[in-house]
């Protein structure tokens, strides 16, 4: 027997009134739509004020490699304009030779036509494409003087002379333009770089600033300990050598300087003249681009100082770390340059106890800072330059 069930309609109860569940599903979708209509559109989440530090940071290395990219630009563009500039003295020299020789033969020819000599051909011999084809062809050198073949010789020479000349200098033009080219490429890399870091900072609030030059402070205060740990060790090291030379002059009764000490002695003088005009210029700003007097870039700071002592660095840091004798970081001296990042685009004079002379950053100033101011993983390598 079948049971009796009482019918009851699926669905929800809204203010005590039972409705059906196709209207309940309705009244969820419009209740979702409309939730979606009212909510606010979704924004990036502002960066953190590290996130901040970073980029920034980030944006002045990549300033400072565009920078260098445009120093060995701007250098190349100014040996191919002396090129340039030589080889059109070069032509225009040569020119008014060939003009001269042209003459000569031109009054030849004249010559000729007023004794009725048999031979004109001289004067076709000046719009000929190819003199030497020409005299090939018409045998004229057999019916020349010797002062006339003289002057042929000059003539065919300086010709093929001139147009080669003019061949070079339009070849290095086309080099020059776009080697200019490039370099106006590379200047608008690092603006759009240094542009973008002063967006970034621009946006930042009082209160943002404030914990920017904490976060500054902080990193500050561990480079400084790290260069204090530094000059520690070397202090120790060097206390044990002069215990170990002291004590080999004792067992073997020697004296005097070896050619190692000569040496060491021959660097400090010049570094201490690198070091002096590189302390003269702290306070002076960092200028991309820029070699002194009134400013500089990292690597234009680094040139500037040893050429003081008399030493000729490159212009670029890249150039830079391949002169001299690489060291260990543990054997560093005053004077030696210490280059940073991967791709070698940041240079510093280092000064003694881990600090260094630096044209930092767009934006900064000639100062004394640890060689650690950006942690000691950024330090590429040390270069002993002389």
């Amino acid at each position: 027997m079948a049971s009796h069930r009482k019918w009851s309609p699926t669905g929800t109860r809204i203010a005590g009134i039972r409705t059906p569940a196709l209207a309940t599903a309705a009244l969820t979708s419009v209740a979702l739509l409309s939730q979606t209509a009212n909510a606010a559109p979704s924004a990036d989440p502002k960066p953190s004020i590290e996130e901040v530090e970073k980029k920034v940071d980030d944006l002045y290395h990549q300033a400072e490699a565009a920078t260098e990219k445009y120093n060995a630009t701007r250098e190349k563009t100014a040996q191919q304009r002396k090129r340039v500039d030589s080889l059109l003295d070069d032509v225009a020299r040569r020119t008014e030779k060939l003009n001269t020789a042209r003459e000569e033969l031109g009054s030849f020819a004249a010559a000729q036509y007023r004794t009725g000599a048999s031979a004109p051909d001289t004067a076709t011999l000046l719009l000929a494409d190819n003199p030497q084809d020409y005299f090939d062809q018409t045998q004229l050198m057999d019916r020349l003087t010797s002062r006339q073949k003289v002057a042929v010789d000059d003539y065919i020479t300086e010709q093929a002379a001139t147009t080669k000349k003019r061949a070079e200098a339009s070849q290095s033009l086309q080099t020059l333009t776009t080697t200019q080219s490039a370099l106006k490429t590379s200047k608008a890399d690092v603006q759009r770089k240094l542009a973008a870091a002063r967006d970034l900072l621009s946006k930042l609030t009082a209160e943002e600033k404030a914990r920017l030059a904490a976060i500054e402070k902080k990193k500050q205060e561990a480079a400084d300990r790290k260069a204090a740990e530094l000059a520690q060790q070397q202090a120790a090291a060097e206390k044990k050598a002069q215990e170990a030379a002291a004590q080999q002059q004792t067992t073997t009764g020697t004296s005097g300087t070896s050619g190692s000490s000569t040496t060491d002695s021959s660097y400090t003088a010049k570094a201490d003249k690198a070091l002096a005009f590189a302390r003269a210029q702290v306070g002076k700003p960092y200028v991309w681009g820029a070699t002194g007097p009134g400013s500089y870039d990292c690597s234009g700071l680094t040139q500037a100082a040893w050429k003081a002592a008399g030493v000729d660095l490159p212009r670029t840091t890249w150039d830079q770390v391949n002169v001299g004798t690489t060291v260990p970081l543990a054997d560093i001296k005053p004077g030696d340059l210490v280059f940073f990042y991967d791709d070698i685009s940041h240079v510093g004079l280092y000064v003694g106890n881990g600090m260094m002379i630096h044209a930092p950053k767009p934006g900064a100033y000639v100062r004394e800072e640890s060689i650690f101011y950006g942690g000691e993983s950024i330090i590429h390598s040390v270069v002993r330059p002389a």
